[in-house]
């Protein structure tokens, strides 16, 4: 397969090509600068033309979603969509079946997207979820913040035996990266509790939030992980939590970055709009935008996504259960509960956010605020924590408002809660974000945390992921708050999409479908090290746990076809 996509206006953060017209040739599945006099002119005269879309945070597949469609039927009845002659039935709003998910995502550029949850014995579920999602490269993130075993090496300060642990359990669940949910809170709340800040100590261990995301950084630097350690931090939706969030970041200031990866960060903060509210109470809570913005402004060792508040009727889904519970108390909303062994708990509960809605609008306001007050974008990434805030189809709305000043202060005028703005700087902002900078936040950021060098940017050897949007770009305003819908319509529906040098969507339809691929992190030169740790841990596994070891490890079927990341680390003995 050989094309030029030609006369394009390019953005590419990368190499510094910043809406430049320029012809992108394509080769088999790669970014080359030579074709033969065979290849196919696709004409995109004008067009933005960036990398394939890649999201570092979402909620695509596995335990959480099932639960989510079986308690929330009336979600499923929404986005109902009849088939077409190559993609399916799509149905969901925001908990889209998996086939859907992908659709929506290739629709809108999107060629990776990140499953940021994942526990380890359920990980061959999310594994087979994953194979009924199309069009996707789909790495996952799993559970380790309150696993028994980590506890117990954290407790011993046993950071040799804790990476070895994380580095057999991610090739046993095909893992590609460490996530830490509510560190201690939830293995507090199966004994009906939760931890409050960093350093309460989970029942009967004895063993800090602090501690844990201390060891796990130390075990993930050592192992030489693609991606940093991923953390949903304590005190998620408290008002007053900003503290513990700046707490965390300093928490793993002093661990050194290993010298073989190319990421810049050692913790990604994730959703950080839900951890940066200050006060006592909802009575008097006000932003804490600021705090985190100017502590990551000045700090290079933490990278975050933003979670951003889209004012819709969505679910919200975490592993952290005993925040979910707290939901459940505040607003009488149905509830579920899912707790996994003694490695992990999550909950559910349906969440409307309203324009008139004094909470609502302030955290709208918040994420906003750190959109625009952190001075770096490639520090990060713009999601909704699909679909905590709201689901992912909205991207496209949250970059019409970031780019348009205009249409801020429209809203914080005429459409939402005055708490947006006396509680709040947004309306003190006018930065528009460029179309480069969002280049940055959807694609180029996003990949470049997450490890995936080989995409993000469209240099000769990259993957050939590009999305094409109908936007002729000298031409279109996106400061002008009129235009807010038409960037809204054209970046839900590309022009073109191209996965692999494939072209899947073709003037906003889908023309083809392929396998999503499975990446997961392959630690070697251990081996020997991990059979003898897989030995001593056998007598508490099969003390404390109702499953047999050979129940966790994901079968080699299940991840076809795969992108196996092999990082060659050797742990002295």
């Amino acid at each position: 397969m050989e094309y030029i996509l030609k006369n394009g206006i390019v953005v590419d953060p990368v190499n510094k090509i910043n809406c430049e017209k320029k012809d992108i040739l394509i080769k088999d599945n790669k970014i080359t600068d030579k074709v033969s006099s065979k290849a196919k002119i696709i004409d995109v005269t004008g067009k933005l033309v960036m990398p394939g879309g890649v999201d570092i945070h979402s909620h695509i597949a596995g335990p959480k979603l099932s639960v989510g469609r079986l308690y929330r039927p009336e979600d499923t009845r929404r986005g109902i969509k009849k088939c077409s002659e190559i993609d399916g039935f799509e149905a969901g709003y925001s908990l889209p079946t998996c086939p859907t998910t992908g659709y929506r995502y290739t629709r809108m550029g999107y060629t990776t997207v990140t499953e940021a949850a994942v526990p380890p014995l359920e990980a061959k579920h999310a594994h087979e979820e994953i194979n009924y999602i199309p069009n996707l490269d789909i790495p996952t993130l799993v559970l380790f913040g309150n696993n028994w075993f980590v506890l117990k090496f954290v407790k011993n300060n046993d950071i040799k035996n804790l990476a070895l642990f994380l580095s057999k359990w991610l090739k046993l669940a095909k893992g590609y990266g460490v996530k830490v949910v509510n560190p201690c809170g939830s293995e507090a709340w199966g004994w009906g509790k939760n931890v409050h800040g960093l350093d309460d100590p989970a029942p009967f261990w004895d063993v800090t939030g602090r501690e844990v995301i201390h060891a796990l950084t130390q075990a993930n630097e050592m192992l030489g992980l693609p991606h940093s350690v991923h953390v949903h931090t304590n005190d998620l939706g408290h008002p007053g939590n900003y503290h513990t969030t700046l707490e965390t970041f300093e928490a793993v200031k002093d661990i050194k970055k290993n010298k073989n990866v190319k990421r810049d960060q050692i913790l990604h903060g994730t959703h950080l709009q839900f951890h940066a509210y200050d006060g006592t109470s909802w009575r008097d809570v006000t932003s804490a935008a600021g705090y985190l913005s100017d502590y990551i402004n000045k700090h290079d060792h933490i990278s975050c996504d933003i979670g951003q508040i889209t004012f819709d009727e969505t679910t919200t889904m975490t592993a952290d259960a005993p925040m979910e519970y707290d939901l459940y108390k505040l607003t009488g909303l149905k509830w579920a509960n899912k707790d996994i062994e003694v490695e992990t708990s999550s909950g559910l509960i349906p969440s409307i956010y309203s324009k008139k809605a004094p909470v609502s609008t302030l955290q709208w306001a918040i994420g906003l605020e750190l959109f625009l007050g952190i001075n770096n974008p490639w520090k990060l990434v713009l999601t909704t924590d699909s679909p905590n805030a709201g689901p992912f189809i909205r991207y496209p709305r949250i970059i019409s408002w970031l780019m348009s000043s205009k249409k801020r202060d429209d809203m914080l005028d005429n459409e939402v809660h005055n708490w947006a703005y006396n509680r709040t700087d947004l309306g003190t902002f006018d930065r528009a974000y460029s179309w480069e900078e969002i280049a940055i936040i959807t694609r180029s950021a996003s990949s470049k945390i997450l490890g995936l060098n080989d995409r993000g940017h469209l240099s000769v050897g990259a993957k050939a992921d590009i999305a094409v949007y109908d936007i002729d770009v000298d031409d279109f305003d996106p400061t002008l708050k009129e235009n807010s819908s038409i960037i809204e319509n054209k970046l839900l529906n590309s022009l073109y999409t191209i996965k692999n040098g494939e072209i899947l969507v073709n003037h906003g339809k889908i023309i083809k479908l392929v396998d999503s691929n499975h990446l997961w992190c392959n630690v070697k030169g251990n081996e020997v090290q991990e059979e003898k740790l897989i030995k001593n841990i056998k007598p508490d596994f099969n003390k404390f746990y109702t499953v047999q070891y050979a129940n966790y490890k994901v079968p080699d079927s299940f991840v076809k076809p795969e992108e196996r990341y092999d990082v060659n680390t050797k742990i002295k003995e």
